[in-house]
C-alpha cells in the first residue's frame, strides 16, 4: 500500500492512508527467550481456555511450575493481541474517533458464499520471535480468501489483506470483525463503505460472534504452527501458505459433509451453514 518509489513522501502517504508512520519503519524489539517460551505456552492455554483472563492464566502457569506475576501476564497478552473471551458490558472506550458498528449476524441464515466474510488476526510463534497472521474467511464455505503475515498488528497489513480478497473474489454483503483498532480505523471501514459492504462487529469479548475464525485458528495452530519451529518470517509465510492451500483444497470438514472449503465455495448447492 505504501509506494516507496512514489514522488509523494512516505510521511504524506502514511498521513493520507491514516496509518502510523512508525509502522513503516518498525523493527520489533527483541523479546527474551524466557518471555517467548511463556508466550508460546499462553497461546496454547488461550486456545484451550479462551475464557481465561490474566489471573487465571497466571495460576495455570504457576501450576505448571512457571512463577510469573499477573502484571507480566497482562503485558504479554497485550503484546500477543489476546484477551479473555466472554461477554461483558461495553465499558471499554473505543479508539478515539473510531466508530463501533453493531453485530448484524445474530440468527441470520447463511445460504451461500460471499454473503458474509469475516476477518481476524492471531499470534504465530516462531523458533525465535513471533509474527501475526491475518485472514479473510468466507463464513458459508469456511474458505480462506486472503491472508497476510506481518511483524506488527498495524492496520496497514489488514487493509492489504482486505484489498487482496476484494480484488480476487468480488465483495460480500456483510463483513464481520472484532472491535480491534485495526478494524475500526477509517482506512479499513472506509474501504468497506466505499464498496457498499455492510459492516458488522462482534460484541466485545464475545468469541461466539466470530466462532468460525476461532475454529480456523485452532486448526492452523494444532495442525501446522505447533508442529513447526519457523526460523524466519519467510519460512513462516511459506509454510503457512502451504497449509492454507491444503486447508482450502484438500482438508475435509465435518461441517461441510466431508467436503472441502473450495468445493463449498465454488459449488455451494449441496451445503448449508447457519450463523
Amino acid at each position: 500500500m505504501i509506494d516507496r518509489e512514489h514522488d509523494l513522501p512516505i510521511t504524506k502517504q502514511a498521513e493520507v492512508l491514516k496509518i502510523s508512520r512508525g509502522s513503516i519503519y518498525y523493527l520489533p524489539r527483541p523479546v527474551s527467550p524466557a518471555d517467548l517460551a511463556i508466550m508460546q505456552r499462553l497461546d496454547r492455554l488461550h486456545l484451550e481456555f479462551p475464557f481465561a483472563g490474566s489471573r487465571m492464566l497466571r495460576d495455570l502457569l504457576a501450576a505448571e511450575g512457571c512463577k510469573i506475576g499477573r502484571r507480566h501476564v497482562k503485558t504479554l497478552m497485550r503484546r500477543m493481541g489476546i484477551e479473555a473471551l466472554y461477554r461483558r458490558p461495553r465499558t471499554t472506550k473505543p479508539e478515539p474517533g473510531h466508530k463501533i458498528y453493531p453485530y448484524l449476524l445474530r440468527g441470520m441464515e447463511i445460504t451461500g458464499p460471499n454473503q458474509v466474510w469475516a476477518m481476524d488476526i492471531t499470534y504465530i510463534p516462531m523458533a525465535r520471535g513471533f509474527v501475526y497472521l491475518a485472514v479473510v474467511l468466507d463464513w458459508f464455505s469456511r474458505r480462506v480468501l486472503s491472508w497476510r503475515v506481518s511483524i506488527t498488528m498495524e492496520a496497514a497489513f489488514c487493509v492489504e489483506t482486505l484489498e487482496d480478497a476484494l480484488a480476487r473474489h468480488g465483495k460480500p454483503d456483510i463483513f464481520n470483525t472484532d472491535q480491534g483498532s485495526q478494524f475500526t480505523g477509517a482506512a479499513f471501514t472506509g474501504m468497506l463503505a466505499s464498496h457498499g459492504i455492510a459492516i458488522s462487529m462482534d460484541g466485545r469479548g464475545a468469541w461466539r460472534d466470530n466462532v468460525f475464525v476461532e475454529r480456523l485458528w485452532r486448526s492452523i495452530k494444532y495442525e501446522e504452527v505447533y508442529l513447526r519451529a519457523y526460523d524466519t518470517v519467510s519460512d513462516a509465510r511459506a509454510s503457512i501458505g502451504r497449509y492454507l492451500a491444503f486447508y482450502n483444497g484438500r482438508r475435509p470438514h465435518s461441517s461441510l459433509d466431508g467436503g472441502t472449503p473450495d468445493q463449498a465455495y465454488f459449488s455451494p448447492l449441496p451445503f448449508r451453514a447457519a450463523a
